[in-house]
């Protein structure tokens, strides 16, 4: 009986030990949770006057913006790019399963074959096992300063292989963050922006009553303007990943804590039956020898 008690005691400190290590990693997930969340508010501004600006330069050239397609069309020949935000570590659920599941039946719609850049080492794995043509994959930002640094080389090597061609298209993949539920995988096509997108920008009320002027050249202010949207787009959907990602992770540490508070419960209520009933039989014992002394 005594190496069953030692054994439950060996598993109730080591469950404690793991119950420490799962509180830790859930208060780390909220605190990440919080600055990306405060990033994506203050992103939310940058990108209200990025818009502001490209719907001041497409007024100023309206009705005919060259830069601008008119053709949803796709055809075989066409350059897909697909950006996928994954996850590298675990712990997180179904969250790498769910974007790359997403992202395989939609891609399955596509007439022409698409090349992916996958960013977390999790999501490329399933993405290539799936059969998709992958270019390259990108390590996950672990905190909101390099989110940046990530998406200018998501940027530099995606237009490197897209080269000059009108007719590229780029699809973002990844999870945002819901009200209702930890997340959900939502895509966006980047690129080419169409006529529908400009005419939506142009609709766009100015919020005070002095009118822009466009002092520069107005293709150069649009190119930078549209570079700058396409920054913004893509470091939206890295920074929504990583708090649904740490959302996730939160809500598995959660799940986890609260198994394993059932677990102690458990292997105390039996250590302490166990020594109860070790106690129970020593005083057996000693009663039984007192009454064999007595007689």
């Amino acid at each position: 009986m005594s190496n069953t008690a030692a054994n439950l005691r060996h598993k109730i400190d080591s469950a404690s030990d793991l119950q420490g290590v799962v509180r830790t990693m859930k208060a780390l997930a909220a605190s990440s949770i919080n600055q990306y969340e405060q990033s994506l508010s203050s992103l939310g501004d940058y990108y209200r006057t990025v818009e502001l600006g490209l719907s001041a330069s497409f007024r100023a050239v309206e009705p005919a913006m060259p830069m601008v397609k008119a053709s949803n069309t796709q055809s075989a020949t066409d350059v897909v790019g697909v950006i996928v935000f994954g996850s590298d570590q675990g712990l997180v659920g179904q969250f790498n399963e769910d974007v790359a599941d997403f992202t395989i039946k939609t891609l399955g719609n596509l007439v022409a074959k698409p090349q992916v850049w996958a960013v977390g080492e999790r999501v490329y794995s399933r993405l290539a096992d799936a059969g998709l043509t992958m270019k390259q994959g990108f390590t996950v930002p672990t905190n909101v300063n390099a989110i940046a640094s990530l998406v200018r080389q998501i940027q530099i090597d995606s237009e490197t292989h897209r080269g000059n061609s009108d007719t590229a298209c780029v699809y973002v993949f990844h999870n945002r963050p819901t009200s209702g539920a930890l997340y959900e995988p939502v895509s966006q096509r980047l690129l080419p922006l169409d006529r529908q997108w400009q005419h939506n920008l142009t609709q766009i009320p100015w919020p005070t009553k002095n009118l822009p002027e466009i002092l520069c050249s107005n293709a150069t202010t649009v190119r930078a303007l549209i570079r700058e949207y396409i920054f913004i787009s893509l470091y939206r959907a890295c920074a929504e990943s990583l708090a649904s990602e740490n959302s996730s992770r939160l809500a598995a540490m959660q799940r986890a804590e609260k198994n394993i508070d059932e677990l102690l419960e458990n292997l105390q209520r039996e250590f302490h039956r166990l020594r109860q009933s070790a106690i129970d039989e020593e005083l057996s014992d000693v009663l039984a020898g007192y009454e064999l002394l007595t007689k």
